[in-house]
């Protein structure tokens, strides 16, 4: 991976379009070419311990929880159940089984979480799979669709996952209880995981162009 201190607007025309190249800090660099090109930008040097603070886990004490027509049902169940834990339950919709589009449900969601309204966030449609994928691209947002309790556990401890998605055509309120549950009481007790979010949070805040 090429290194730069200073990255011009003739070396960034120069740069392969799609590539990826390593800025030491406090560098400059052409952001407009290099995100005309897709040159995604990764910030050199060791995570820092102000890195380290942003991306720590907090405990979930307030859950966004919103779904598509096709998961109203297993939301019902899950919204009743997270409020049994004691936690608090913001509940964003849908409330009828008219038809809506998941990546409308999923950004709002995700932007509750990213603005800090709760600690996390919970979404559902049919699959989990595009719901994930939506959330995924508000800034501030680690989305995962997962199916078992393994691996819900490992998307918060490993991952440090804030917004979880579920499919409604894969699990059912008996299955998805275990699930939630795994998730929302797993902690990321491993500096190591809390620095590789903070490598993730660098390639999210450079974006295509650092």
């Amino acid at each position: 991976m090429k290194r730069f201190e200073i990255i011009t607007e003739a070396e960034a025309r120069q740069l392969e379009p799609g590539s990826t190249v390593e800025l030491e800090a406090g560098g400059q660099l052409a952001q407009d070419t290099l995100a005309a090109r897709r040159v995604t930008v990764v910030r050199a040097g060791p995570i820092t311990q102000d890195e380290l603070a942003r991306y720590a886990l907090r405990p979930i004490r307030v859950v966004a929880i919103g779904c598509d027509h096709t998961g109203l049902d297993l939301k019902r169940e899950i919204v009743r159940h997270v409020r049994g834990r004691g936690l608090t339950v913001e509940d964003l919709g849908v409330h009828t089984a008219a038809r809506v589009d998941y990546p409308d449900v999923a950004a709002d969601v995700a932007r509750f979480v990213a603005r800090g309204q709760a600690d996390a966030g919970l979404v559902i449609d049919g699959s989990g799979v595009g719901s994930a994928i939506a959330a995924n691209k508000v800034v501030g947002i680690r989305a995962a669709m997962v199916a078992d309790p393994t691996a819900a556990r490992y998307a918060r401890e490993h991952v440090g996952v804030n917004v979880l998605a579920l499919g409604a055509a894969f699990v059912d309120a008996e299955r998805a209880r275990p699930i939630v549950d795994a998730w929302l009481t797993a902690t990321m007790r491993e500096s190591r995981y809390v620095a590789r979010l903070a490598k993730i949070g660098r390639l999210e805040r450079g974006g295509g162009a650092g």
